[in-house]
């Protein structure tokens, strides 16, 4: 597979009324084409800033960000992110279909209504289509919003702690959701959690920073096949082991530097 992101020596400082704030610091690590890599630290380690120089949105303190070997500099255009807060990502006065459609404006109307009823379908809303955000669920909400970004159809899809703010049942569904539209569509995927469980079951790798500023403690490879069930999978002696191991490296008990992907 070929490398499709690279990130080399990536950092990150706020400067603030009282003094500077070092958010990440020295972060290297690549992501292959079609991999699902799972991105994994402490609450308030800097993951979100991560994903926000990895999208373009905040330009770092030092290291690059490449994309397909070219240097982030702005907002890349195949690239999509879907964040935590869904509520505030979807516009409530527009119907589904036109959230969808929304980021597809310089396309033609047809190729833009086709592409929201694909993507609509794809995450089992193709019923929703003419109903408002605010007639859903939480959970169908957030699958506008993977619906948006797939209509999009990135090279790469980033995702900020998509499925926090749900129900552990919907989280559930929604995470089978992702495995099988990535699998669907072979779909790159970077995804930060807290969620050391979430991590271990949906990645093919798990990135594991330390507090902040955060830095890439362990790269691990997820040895769980493709077709994975929250129950049979969570209960595997691979999944127990290696979520064991994620842990030890969140609380400091592994202190050996893991082999970072090239």
């Amino acid at each position: 597979m070929t490398t499709m992101l690279e990130v080399d020596g990536l950092g990150h400082t706020y400067q603030g009324k009282d003094g500077a704030h070092t958010a990440i610091d020295g972060l290297s690590f690549t992501v292959r084409a079609g991999e699902l890599v799972c991105v994994v630290g402490p609450s308030g380690c800097g993951k979100s800033t991560l994903l926000r120089t990895i999208a373009g949105l905040v330009r770092p303190s030092r290291g690059t960000v490449s994309l397909h070997g070219n240097r982030v500099d702005g907002v890349p255009a195949d690239l999509a992110v879907v964040f935590q807060d869904y509520s505030r990502s979807l516009f409530p006065w527009l119907t589904v279909a036109r959230n969808v459609e929304f980021p597809l404006r310089g396309l033609a109307k047809a190729e833009r209504v086709a592409r929201a009823r694909d993507a609509l379908a794809a995450v089992g809303l193709d019923q929703a289509g003419r109903k408002y955000p605010w007639q859903l669920s939480g959970g169908m909400q957030q699958r506008v919003a993977i619906a948006r970004a797939l209509a999009y159809r990135p090279a790469l899809l980033l995702m900020d702690e998509p499925f926090a703010s749900v129900d552990a049942q919907t989280r559930f569904e929604l995470e089978d959701l992702l495995l099988r539209v990535r699998r669907e569509q072979d779909t790159t995927v970077l995804l930060v959690t807290h969620d050391i469980d979430e991590s271990v079951y949906l990645g093919d790798r798990v990135l594991v920073l330390s507090k902040s500023p955060a830095t890439v403690v362990a790269d691990l490879d997820v040895h769980l096949g493709g077709a994975r069930d929250q129950i049979t999978t969570r209960a595997s002696e691979e999944f127990v082991e290696l979520r064991a191991r994620v842990a030890g490296l969140l609380q400091g008990k592994q202190a050996t530097r893991q082999p970072v992907h090239k």
